[in-house]
């Protein structure tokens, strides 16, 4: 079929496969949210770059981002609505949105910002069962050709990096 051009993407293949998912998705599958807050590995590997003192809420790296410093905020409690929330998680989780801002904007110097929640798999949810919310920074032009013509975004640095650059700005704090 013309115009219809695959640009290979082998590191996406663990998120078709199954490490990530969805815990209570149907498919036995264990929360690959659940399974980095369980893990035991420091917050360096995992990307945690922040944790709520309270505990119920975290921000981490997204591993597959749209733009360099793309976070995703959520609680560490397994819920797959944002109905579901207590009011203790909603005002952490909304405490940690306004601090990921605050630290993107210091990090990064964005023209711009995108805030929100993809609720439900037709959404666009690529993890459905565990309730997260994205920030990233947006910039003119960063919705480039690469994104029209192969379907693709090139991020100039790696996870680390902005790992590094994100817990420095909210140290900042």
């Amino acid at each position: 079929m013309a115009g219809l051009d695959r640009l290979w993407a082998g590191w996406r293949s663990e998120f078709i496969t199954g490490s990530v998912g969805a815990g209570n998705d149907g498919h036995g599958r264990e929360c690959v949210f659940c399974a980095i807050l369980a893990s035991g590995l420091p917050d360096e590997e995992t990307h945690i770059i922040w944790r709520q003192p309270s505990g119920l809420v975290v921000a981490l790296l997204n591993a597959y981002p749209y733009t360099s410093g793309h976070v995703m905020a959520m609680p560490t409690r397994h819920v797959a609505d944002l109905e579901e929330l207590t009011t203790e998680e909603s005002t952490d989780l909304w405490a940690t949105m306004a601090a990921s801002v605050r630290a993107l904007k210091r990090a990064y110097k964005p023209e711009g910002i995108n805030v929100g929640a993809n609720l439900g798999r037709a959404a666009g949810a690529g993890v459905p069962g565990h309730f997260h919310m994205h920030v990233l920074g947006r910039w003119a032009g960063d919705t480039n050709f690469m994104t029209t013509v192969a379907d693709a975004r090139v991020l100039p640095e790696p996870l680390s990096e902005s790992a590094a650059k994100l817990s420095a700005a909210w140290r900042a704090d």
